[in-house]
């Protein structure tokens, strides 16, 4: 069976938060399809081994230490990959941050500025970026990692799903500005991954335990399926789709 339809070959693919989690098996997966990448995330070290084995694919890996929050940081990040490839063809805002978690009457200012900075603004400045070079070229995808807490409400994370929430708004709004460009934009909007960031949810049994009554498939997500969607919308098999949330919650139903 011809799966072409699924390569990246000869696609220049750069991913925030690439060192762990969604960002690393994002990056191997484009890196086994065939595309170069550029990781991006605040530890060389880590990005450094994640850089090894995208090589071993046989593929190039340009590591970028970069927090997403400081935009010069994500200046930089872009212009080191124009430097090194001259295109950009897929960028995967994937870094996130929620070092808090309870009501939002009880939410520090500086917690939700600090959650809101990450998150969204982050990933407006860089697709900002990187749509102008896109806009430029006539082609390009853009995929945000959401959160299926950017669809409906998830106790004890309100700053996090509100930042969520105005990340699949900027991607339907950059789906309808860049359509015409031939750049597409769509977001994945995943409920619990099993990542060392959402750990507190996956081994809290209790919460577990209600999280099951009302999924129907009984477990959560890997990062690697998660990575498999993304290149589902980073390549020609989503030709026609733009300006789409993804959710990926295991048939959740509240």
């Amino acid at each position: 069976m011809d799966t072409s339809y699924l390569s990246l070959e000869g696609k220049i693919a750069v991913i925030t938060g690439g060192s762990r989690g969604i960002g690393k098996a994002i990056a191997l997966t484009f890196a086994d399809a065939g595309a170069d990448v550029v990781i991006a995330s605040r530890k060389l070290p880590d990005l450094e081994k994640v850089a090894e084995d995208i090589k071993a694919t046989g593929r190039k890996a340009l590591c970028v230490p970069t927090h997403t929050k400081k935009v010069e940081d994500l200046e930089n990040l872009v212009q080191k990959t124009l430097d090194e490839f001259a295109r950009i063809d897929v960028l995967v805002n994937n870094a996130a941050t929620n070092p808090a978690m309870g009501p939002i009457v009880d939410t520090e200012e500086s917690v939700y500025d600090h959650i809101m900075d990450t998150n969204l603004k982050g990933y407006f400045m860089m697709s900002k970026l990187v749509g102008k070079i896109m806009r430029d070229q006539k082609s390009g995808n853009i995929i945000n990692v959401s959160s299926a807490g950017g669809v409906s409400p998830a106790e004890g994370l309100g700053p996090y799903c509100i930042s969520k929430a105005g990340i699949n708004m900027l991607t339907k709004q950059m789906a309808l500005e860049m359509g015409p460009y031939n750049v597409r934009v769509n977001a994945i909007a995943p409920r619990i991954v099993k990542t060392d960031f959402s750990k507190a949810l996956w081994t809290n049994e209790k919460l577990m335990e209600r999280e099951f009554k009302f999924t129907p498939l009984k477990c959560v997500a890997t990062p690697e399926e998660i990575a498999q969607a993304a290149l589902y919308l980073a390549s020609s098999a989503t030709n026609y789709m733009t300006g789409h949330i993804l959710v990926i919650n295991g048939g959740a139903f509240f």
